[in-house]
């Protein structure tokens, strides 16, 4: 593998981590990248990580294009590349209703037309002109991008079914793909390269190195059920195919009754969703991902298995 992250911040304090970022880089991880949810926000880390190891690739996966205002993702997105010249990568998407409306209380509405000039207005910004332009989703009038990076950032967008994927390859630099299984990557990956070549796919992997298979199960079924029943990820899974596996589920959460819902996300689902066993059983399995298309495998290690996330991004680096 050419490229090979992780998720970041690992856990403890944010100040003291310093040294475990310099220890990625000595494992062989080539990036870093976060998220923005309901934790850290998807910046501070990576200008840490831009003065403590700066041999590190930094990405976004992602900033949600809604809760940054247009021109104040221009500007944060501006200032990371000119941190890091030539590191920074900027991942966006529509995030989700949970996120945007329940948490930020935004109206989550048209998401694909957001982006799409989320995007748009992000390539004329970064150019340094003048915008005085009506988008479909917003309108900009007269603001210009003060701090102009020499190198730009990439942009992938996160995307979960056809318009999304098609989107990414076509107009941005690539795509930002979570919770699906290797052999999904095949499905999505070919919509994104049908579109135009050098498109990069980061895949976001849930990893947790323990043969305890009933400890996965168990710690699965409640992160599982966290996103399957957000309406972008049920749609998401729907369209992949899993709407009768998972139907049962979808059925009694509905109805309120989330113990029942829970056991009936079926194993098998875990099994796909979640790379687990052997820390060498695990990298081959990222290794899949890999096969199936995806170009930069980025870690995310889950808090229930047999080693806390420092242990287990050690036993599955790339130097392992």
């Amino acid at each position: 593998m050419s490229r090979y992250g992780v998720t970041v911040p690992l856990s403890g304090p944010l100040d003291e981590q310093k040294d475990l970022y310099r220890e990625l880089v000595d494992l062989g991880y080539t990036d870093v990248w976060t998220a923005e949810a309901g934790e850290n926000d998807g910046l501070i880390p990576l200008v840490l990580a831009s003065a403590w190891a700066p041999e590190l690739r930094l990405g976004t996966a992602i900033l949600p294009a809604y809760t940054r205002s247009p021109a104040l993702m221009a500007q944060s997105a501006a200032t990371m590349a000119l941190a890091a010249p030539g590191r920074f990568t900027l991942g966006i998407g529509s995030s989700s209703n949970v996120i945007v409306e329940r948490w930020n209380g935004l109206p989550f509405e048209a998401p694909y037309q957001r982006v799409r000039d989320t995007l748009r207005f992000l390539r004329e910004a970064f150019s340094g002109n003048k915008i005085i332009r009506q988008y479909e989703s917003f309108t900009i009038d007269g603001f210009r991008l003060g701090a102009v990076p020499d190198q730009p950032p990439k942009i992938l967008i996160a995307a979960l079914r056809e318009g999304m994927l098609r989107l990414a390859g076509r107009e941005a630099d690539g795509a930002i793909i979570n919770w699906l299984s290797a052999d999904d990557v095949k499905t999505v990956a070919d919509i994104v390269n049908a579109q135009g070549p050098d498109r990069e796919i980061v895949a976001r992997i849930f990893v947790c190195p323990t043969d305890d298979r009933d400890l996965v199960i168990r710690g699965g079924r409640y992160v599982l059920a966290s996103y399957l029943n957000v309406p972008v990820y049920r749609a998401f899974h729907e369209w992949l195919g899993r709407g009768d596996m998972l139907a049962n589920h979808w059925e009694r959460w509905s109805a309120g009754d989330r113990k029942g819902a829970l056991e009936e996300i079926p194993e098998e689902v875990i099994d796909e969703l979640i790379v687990h066993g052997t820390p060498q059983e695990c990298r081959s399995r990222i290794a899949n991902y890999v096969a199936h298309g995806v170009t930069t495998p980025v870690l995310a290690i889950l808090p229930f298995g047999n080693f806390g996330d420092l242990e287990a991004v050690r036993v599955l680096a790339p130097s392992a």
